[in-house]
């Protein structure tokens, strides 16, 4: 379901841009209006209560949608990715290590509140299908009957999510501009009703709506007003997929279609006031100013836009999941690629978690009304994570008193939504709130659980890869020792001076010394563009110990072998290394042996044994290491699950030796017979 990023915009970029980057916030209709009608007190002067909400909906979308994401956060690009991880990617630096806690914060938000996205549209549209005739058959007002059917839709959706979305992808652009067309046109004709609605575009009557003793639940009501917008941060998250310029050209379109919408369903609500009864009786206003014979039609349509806004957000999960991955913010996970299209990527884990989650959703909170009420109040908080990111960029770009109006002006509004979302708290947003907290404290505990690991063990957990470069050597020419590998290599991350971790040496002297021709350690770094792929090297001063520092970006997947075969052909010819003349390889002239990978464990049970250690230090140390064992491998992560790869289990802390000797008390020699005596 994605495009190549296209710099120059194109008709047909437009169209798939409307499939990809406009389902959750396309969708809205659905259920907004829905929910601003529970703040309204009466039918008595139902009319100004109407158009101040749709004012709120309005400068909602133009404020938060158009100005900040739209028009500014567009620009804070890395290398034309989007969304709030690329977005610390382009802004950290080394004296602003703070940065991370919003990106952390803000990921966790978007993934959790992400989670009703799929249960919400679908349900939503499901309802739409009560009292409707499908042929013979009545589909009954029976609540239990449309879970149900959307705890199916949502298993299938879920289930087909491995197959890929290429295909089915390419059409989701027309239905998406079928949808957009469909709610503007019946939004346009039903404005008729009651003209009065254009009064909205003036946002005094946002303003009144919000002190109006019509409105019962004053602030609170921009909990949700927000709905209508909690698609923004998707919009900026999506930008890699379809290229900025896609969106600028779209979203103009996109807008007048909403707001065509939400000024129809007004109307409509302004055209029936005379109903005493009306706020009890109105199911929902965006299924009824659609005429009956358009009813079943629209029911299908908005189910349609539903299943697709459901896979643009399982779509988008993917793509964050695998930034923090790449960020090491989360621990590895399993990612499979159905295709070779840029973007797509299956990853089971995160795939059924969210399919779990949502089907719980659904059983618990039974109809879209109760999902609306908790709906939207984690996204508030990753909106507010990405103003301060923001605000960094800009004044990064030397525009310091634009980054304070911007931080002063959007701070102030998403602090007021976020302070309105709060009322939703006990309606169902704490839901959220936990699987925010769960997946945060997953992060965190990945993250600085290795942090804390490696400052505790800094002293004397690393050596100088140098101080062993001619006992390398030496073992590589030594005759008496068995050959290990041809190749020997290890993901070792080496640091400043050659610092590389203890337990890596251990490994190769500890015990039984490796012999291998050449030793390889690789170094994997985090490339400034998303999609880099390069490398540089250092020999040493040698022939037979190469450094490899890959810099690769955080959308690409890592495949070590590969790129270590190509790199030694590539050595071999420039006479940097020996050719190594295999006697049997599949290669007609191979001149290079084969590679044996070494991975090092590290055992956390060695942080009962050590009595200095602080008790949160050996909590997070101990969980990072418990998540790294519980998760996907190194070796499969960096693409070695058919590569010869040898995992040991060494000691976390390794002793230098120079501990308290033990000390002799007593020795004592008796009488000792020697062997001629003895015979």
């Amino acid at each position: 379901m994605t495009i190549e990023k296209q710099k120059k915009w194109s008709s047909a970029g437009a169209l798939i841009t409307l499939g990809i980057v406009y389902g959750d916030i396309g969708t809205s209709p659905l259920y907004t209006m829905n929910s601003i009608l529970n703040s309204a007190r009466s039918t008595q002067h139902l009319n100004d209560f109407v158009i101040g909400s749709v004012s709120l909906v309005f400068w909602t979308l133009m404020l938060i949608t158009t100005i900040k994401y739209v028009l500014v956060a567009l620009r804070a690009d890395n290398h034309g990715e989007g969304g709030i991880f690329a977005l610390y990617s382009r802004v950290k630096s080394a004296n602003k290590k703070w940065l991370l806690i919003p990106a952390l914060i803000g990921g966790s938000a978007l993934l959790a509140d992400g989670t009703l996205t799929p249960a919400i549209t679908v349900t939503t549209a499901i309802e739409g299908l009560k009292n409707q005739k499908i042929g013979p058959i009545l589909f009954p007002n029976n609540q239990p009957l449309v879970i149900i059917v959307v705890s199916v839709l949502l298993l299938i959706i879920f289930t087909f999510q491995k197959v890929g979305t290429k295909k089915i992808g390419n059409i989701f652009g027309p239905i998406m501009l079928v949808w957009f067309v469909f709610i503007g046109f019946f939004g346009f004709i039903n404005i008729f009703n009651d003209m009065s609605i254009l009064k909205a575009l003036s946002p005094t009557y946002a303003i009144a709506v919000l002190v109006s003793p019509e409105n019962k639940t004053g602030i609170f009501i921009l909990g949700s007003v927000f709905l209508a917008t909690t698609g923004a941060e998707a919009l900026y998250s999506d930008m890699g997929h379809v290229g900025k310029q896609n969106i600028y050209i779209s979203w103009p379109f996109v807008y007048s279609m909403l707001i065509l919408n939400y000024m129809g369903q007004g109307a409509w609500i302004m055209s029936h006031t005379q109903q005493s009864n009306l706020l009890k009786q109105i199911s929902n206003p965006f299924f009824e100013i659609l005429p009956s014979s358009w009813r079943l039609f629209g029911v299908i349509l908005a189910t349609l836009a539903a299943i697709i806004a459901s896979q643009a957000l399982i779509s988008g999960a993917y793509t964050l999941v695998s930034e923090a991955i790449h960020l090491k913010v989360i621990p590895r996970l399993h990612t499979f690629y159905p295709s070779e299209a840029r973007g797509q990527m299956y990853i089971g884990t995160v795939n059924w978690i969210l399919c779990i989650i949502g089907l719980l959703i659904v059983w618990s909170f039974q109809t879209s009304h109760n999902m609306e009420a908790a709906y939207g109040l984690s996204i508030t908080i990753t909106m507010l994570m990405t103003t301060v990111l923001l605000y960094q960029f800009i004044k990064q770009n030397q525009q310091k008193l634009l980054a304070i109006a911007f931080a002063v002006v959007f701070g102030a509004i998403e602090i007021v939504f976020l302070i309105a979302s709060l009322g939703k708290f006990i309606h169902g947003g704490y839901a959220t709130l936990i699987i925010m907290v769960v997946i945060l404290s997953v992060m965190m505990i990945w993250y600085y659980g290795n942090k804390r690991r490696e400052k505790i063990s800094k002293q004397n957990d690393y050596l100088s890869l140098r101080d062993y470069r001619k006992q390398l050597i030496n073992l590589s020419n030594d005759k008496e020792e068995p050959v290990f590998a041809t190749n020997l290599v290890y993901i070792a991350n080496i640091h400043q001076n050659y610092k590389l971790k203890r337990s890596i040496i251990y490994s190769l002297f500890g015990s039984k010394p490796k012999k291998s021709e050449i030793y390889w350690f690789v170094t994997v770094r985090e490339a400034v563009n998303p999609y880099e792929k390069s490398y540089s090297i250092d020999m040493l001063g040698t022939k037979n110990i190469v450094h490899v520092i890959f810099n690769i970006g955080f959308k690409v997947e890592p495949q070590i072998h590969l790129y270590l075969k190509q790199i030694s052909n590539n050595l071999v010819k420039q006479g940097i290394i020996n050719p190594q003349f295999p006697r049997y390889t599949i290669e007609k002239h191979g001149n290079i042996g084969d590679f044996k990978y070494v991975m090092v464990n590290q055992n956390y049970e060695d942080l009962l044994n050590l009595p200095d250690v602080h008790p949160w230090d050996r909590f997070i140390i101990g969980g990072r290491l418990w998540l790294q064992t519980h998760t996907v491998k190194p070796s499969s992560f960096y693409g070695l699950d058919f590569s010869d790869v040898l995992e040991e289990t060494v000691p976390l802390f390794i002793s230098r030796g120079n501990g308290s000797r033990i000390k002799l008390t007593q020795i004592e020699i008796k009488n000792i017979v020697k062997p001629e005596e003895k015979s």
